[in-house]
């Protein structure tokens, strides 16, 4: 890395961004680095970290408002790093501009010795969680953090998960065992100071009054806390507790062959099932150069379809029965049921198929497939139809939802909403369209909107959203290529079979990218999808073996419960109800 003394030349075919933030900024202390996602990656010193990121924010023309993700990396066993900074650990900061419709990836070398980093939360508030969260894994302090402790981890936890010399299967510990000092302990972690949360009196004459909502509240769909600070039943603030679900997904990652993976990211987003596979199994092939045939890629978008169905019916018929409506869940859990048997008859499996795989998918599509998906597609409409009079038109219900935990798109990007939650307040942007994967630029649909950002249009844009996945499901269903269902390439996992009984190598190929899994080449890629709930990303960083180095899993619930505190201030308890059920949210997706 140049010294910042050192006014170096840029070289020609430097991105515009990094040219602009050399000329207007004087930012000289950089180093470029190639990724196989393309997208523009620089390390930057910790002393400009703050300025270059204002800077991409506020200042620069078509601004990259978005902090997409903030994660970390424990550099200290990697051994493919030629041509970058030395570095102990490293941060990334991954930003999104929608006026440029392009990203920008900002890492910082550090130190064992000196691992700490100003906070951003001034800059983005929805850094807050993202820096305690690599804190709680790494150990990374952020100076002039607001409130900076553990996120996922239990406050007693020793150490920090992914770092490379933390355990990684209870095997490697002893026995548990809790004597009774140390339960003690544990419970009195678990004991409630509000000042410790950051909470105060609101005025001379009033105390601390609180509500725990969960952690086993029916209405916070999984195991999650909201403490709630109240005057009367109304709600003067909320402080989210998450991490009672955590399974260290991330952690798994790197112990798991990149094949045998594929299982856990259907348990992420559990309700979305396959589409969960699709940007792990996307970054995969892009970091090994693998081209999916056209089936495969069409298949591909039909069963991710399928889920964003499934997904968004049970959305819908929850969001109902949270505000008082008993009857619609019945009917849509119907309708769910059917979408799983189809699913079934094409996978073997229903909510956690693990359909997808490295190069294509597990199985081609089965004889007489085409009848099955073209009765669903011609039965649901009207049912979406019966719905809409049942639910959306419903008087109770509007007044139950409109109005109430409402946010404009300014306030949705500050805190990295996405998805429907960001559709919602008028905005007209989805990955598909703006950045299409896997031939989605061959489908017409259309991207539903609203305009307040209440919990009544994030109901309403997921209830079109389900009308445009029939209408996409359909141009699969007329339009499936011929073809292979895989990619014949050496890495796809498993390979092709046609010549494993034929000669010895070509099996003992086939046993070891079973068994082993493939070798991936070194680099780091990130993909991204439009999920059920918004933007889910992988970031895979391979360091030329069987086993992922890093992998990193963006999630769209994540953010979103970030801003329960903003929805719900001068709320009334029941609204908090109302504002749960319209989020969308899983735990296993917020916590990983």
């Amino acid at each position: 890395m140049a010294t910042s003394a050192e006014l170096i030349e840029i070289p020609s075919g430097t991105p515009q961004i990094v040219r602009d933030l050399a000329e207007q900024k004087g930012i000289r202390d950089f180093t470029i680095q190639p990724t196989c996602d393309g997208i523009t990656t620089i390390w930057v010193s910790r002393q400009d970290l703050r300025t270059v990121l204002n800077y991409l924010k506020r200042e620069a023309a078509s601004p990259y408002t978005l902090l997409f993700d903030l994660a970390a990396i424990d550099e200290r066993q990697r051994i493919h790093r030629q041509g970058l900074p030395d570095s102990d650990f490293s941060v990334i900061y991954h930003l999104l501009s929608f006026e440029r419709n392009e990203d920008i990836r900002i890492k910082v070398a550090l130190s064992e010795a000196s691992l700490s980093l100003p906070t951003i939360c001034d800059i983005w508030p929805s850094a807050n969680w993202y820096e305690r969260e690599a804190w709680d894994m790494f150990g990374i302090v952020f100076e002039g953090h607001p409130h900076l402790r553990r996120i996922l981890m239990p406050p007693t936890w020793q150490g920090h998960p992914l770092r490379k010399d933390h355990y990684a299967r209870a095997t490697e510990m002893e026995a548990f065992s809790l004597p009774d000092e140390r339960q003690e302990i544990e419970q009195d972690a678990l004991r409630f100071v509000p000042e410790d949360w950051g909470m105060r009196r609101h005025s001379e004459d009033t105390d601390f009054m609180f509500l725990n909502m969960g952690p086993n509240h029916p209405s916070v769909h999984g195991a999650f806390r909201i403490a709630l600070q109240l005057d009367g039943e109304e709600i003067i603030d909320a402080l989210p507790d998450i991490g009672y679900h955590h399974r260290g997904a991330e952690k798994m990652a790197e112990r798991q062959s990149w094949h045998t993976y594929i299982p856990y990211t259907d348990r992420v987003d559990y309700l979305g099932g396959s589409l969960n596979n699709l940007p792990y199994v996307l970054a995969v092939e892009r970091l090994a150069g693998i081209e999916v045939p056209d089936r495969a890629k069409v298949i591909r978008v039909m069963i991710s379809e399928f889920y964003r169905l499934a997904s968004h019916l049970l959305f819908y018929g929850t969001y109902a029965q949270d505000v008082g409506q008993m009857s619609p869940i019945f009917y849509m859990f119907i309708d769910r049921e059917k979408v799983f048997d189809i699913l079934e008859s094409i996978s073997g499996a229903r909510m956690h198929s693990s359909y997808f795989r490295i190069g294509g998918v597990a199985l081609d599509l089965p004889h007489g497939w085409d009848k099955r998906v073209r009765e669903f597609v011609d039965y649901l409409p009207a049912r979406l139809d019966q719905y809409d009079k049942m639910v959306m038109n419903n008087g109770i219900l509007k007044r139950r939802t409109q109005g109430v935990g409402s946010y404009t798109t300014a306030e949705a990007i500050e805190w990295s909403a996405t998805g429907p939650n960001l559709r919602a307040t008028g905005l007209a942007w989805d990955y598909r369209k703006a950045r299409p994967y896997s031939g989605y630029e061959d489908f017409e649909f259309e991207i539903p909107t609203a305009t307040h950002g209440d919990c009544y249009d994030r109901c309403l844009v997921r209830v079109e959203e389900m009308r445009q996945s029939v209408r996409i499901i359909r141009q699969c269903l007329d339009n499936m290529p011929e073809g292979p269902f895989k990619a014949y390439h050496p890495l796809t996992t498993p390979p092709p079979k046609a010549r494993t009984l034929h000669d010895i190598e070509t099996l003992i190929q086939h046993f070891l990218n079973v068994s082993w899994g493939p070798v991936i080449p070194p680099g780091e890629a990130c993909i991204t999808v439009e999920a059920t709930k918004g933007l889910n990303g992988y970031y895979l960083t391979s360091d030329g073996g069987t086993l992922s180095y890093r992998t990193r899993i963006r999630t769209p619930s994540f953010p979103h419960l970030q801003m329960i505190p903003l929805m719900s201030r001068g709320m009334m308890v029941a609204d908090m109800i109302a504002i749960l059920a319209s989020i969308d949210f899983v735990m296993a997706d917020v916590d990983r």
